[in-house]
């Protein structure tokens, strides 16, 4: 009765604040509307009472947890389910403000590095293959026209990112967090480099491995299963795409630091990562980094934009172009999350029910995020400070006159 007594009460307060179009099905066949409307966008069905807590203060951290574990199933299509999710956090979370703002660290050591990548990427590479590009890039797409397709969009993304750093034959690049190959095989077949790519996945190390051999590159670039603190020698161009989310906050200015160090004199690096637009935490708004933390991507924190650009500085490099790309990477969400729903039934035999269910509003609410400004992100080139000026080009148009 008490549960009851206070789920009635809290939907009455949303109703009064919001009208939200949803509707609540309790494990008994009770009905609760969050507006008033013909017929609900989303339907929330609870399957048991153990669910009413997490609901009660329904932070998306709650509300994922609640999914997650199957307490609640819900019905509806996916960017409505995750707009009414922050809808209804939004109006009922009272400490909305400290939820966004809870600083949180962690170690980071190479032991806990590794564990917290193979967590996050040894789920499938067939997992991952249904719903990401052709050549399985897990990075911002670059949309030039807006019009492109995923697969288009990710190859103009790796040449943008190769055409911004000046990638000459015969160079050497190291790629630090690889992924599956993506990048190095095309600035190996495309722009002559001679590549390094390392990553802490055993599946991303055994796929790129196999891509290289089947391209027949393996004189031309080397796959390494291989934390970047431990890569020695220096290279003429570093790229580091999706990968210094996983790095702290504190031990920034020591990546950079690290990038300096393997970075050749005239070399020229990029660093392609996820911001968060809260300046005094890094932490996402209502209880969403919470939910990532525990489900998706285990001891990850992301920086402001200043913090990242001010650890650059400390780690003795030279910030010479910045450039946002957080609407490529809203658009990017939203189609991973589509071919995710697409693909759904083959995905639900490829993991376990917990697993599909976190990938799922994972996806779709990450592009919310990216759309709505919660979080951010930035390509930023540089090299190591204190060169002369004049070494640098004069305008940014030599990114932009190479074609596909």
């Amino acid at each position: 009765m008490f549960w009851e007594k206070k789920l009635a009460q809290w939907v009455e307060e949303v109703k009064a604040k919001a009208n939200i179009p949803a509707r609540l099905v309790l494990w008994d066949g009770q009905q609760h509307d969050f507006g008033t409307f013909a017929a609900p966008q989303v339907t929330l069905k609870v399957n048991s009472a153990s669910a009413l807590p997490l609901l009660l203060e329904p932070s998306l951290d709650n509300l994922g947890e609640a999914y997650v574990k199957g307490k609640i199933d819900i019905e509806g299509k996916l960017s409505d389910i995750i707009n009414i999710s922050y809808s209804l956090a939004r109006s009922t979370v009272t400490n909305a403000s400290k939820l966004a703002r809870v600083r949180r660290y962690f170690n980071h050591t190479k032991t806990s590095d590794k564990k917290a990548i193979q967590y996050h990427y040894d789920v499938s590479n067939e997992f991952y293959k249904l719903w990401l590009d052709e050549n399985m890039v897990y990075s911002c797409a670059y949309f030039e026209n807006g019009d492109e397709d995923l697969a288009t969009a990710q190859i103009k993304k790796i040449d943008h990112i190769l055409t911004k750093i000046q990638v000459q034959p015969g160079q050497r690049l190291l790629d630090i967090g690889c992924g599956w190959g993506a990048l190095v095989l095309r600035a190996a077949q495309k722009f002559g480099a001679k590549c390094v790519g390392v990553t802490l996945s055993q599946n991303q190390f055994n796929l790129a491995t196999q891509r290289v051999k089947d391209a027949g590159l393996e004189g031309q670039i080397e796959i390494r299963l291989q934390d970047y603190r431990d890569v020695e020698g220096q290279f003429d161009r570093i790229t580091s795409v999706g990968m210094f989310e996983h790095v702290g906050r504190k031990n920034m200015p020591a990546y950079f630091q690290k990038v300096h160090d393997l970075l050749a004199d005239d070399g020229i690096a990029m660093n392609h990562g996820i911001t968060s637009t809260d300046y005094d935490s890094g932490e996402t708004a209502l209880g969403g980094g919470e939910f990532i933390d525990r489900y998706v991507f285990p001891d990850g924190e992301l920086p402001h934009i200043s913090l990242a650009l001010e650890s650059m500085q400390r780690g003795g490099l030279e910030a010479f172009d910045i450039e946002s790309l957080r609407r490529h990477y809203a658009r990017t969400l939203d189609i991973w999350a589509e071919n995710f729903e697409a693909n759904a039934a083959v995905a639900r035999t490829l993991v376990e029910d917990e697993k599909f269910r976190i990938w799922r509003v994972y996806l779709a609410g990450c592009a919310y995020a990216f759309e709505n400004d919660d979080v951010s992100i930035y390509q930023v080139v540089c090299r190591r400070a204190g060169r002369s000026a004049q070494t640098l080009p004069w305008s940014r148009r030599f990114m932009y006159e190479k074609a596909l």
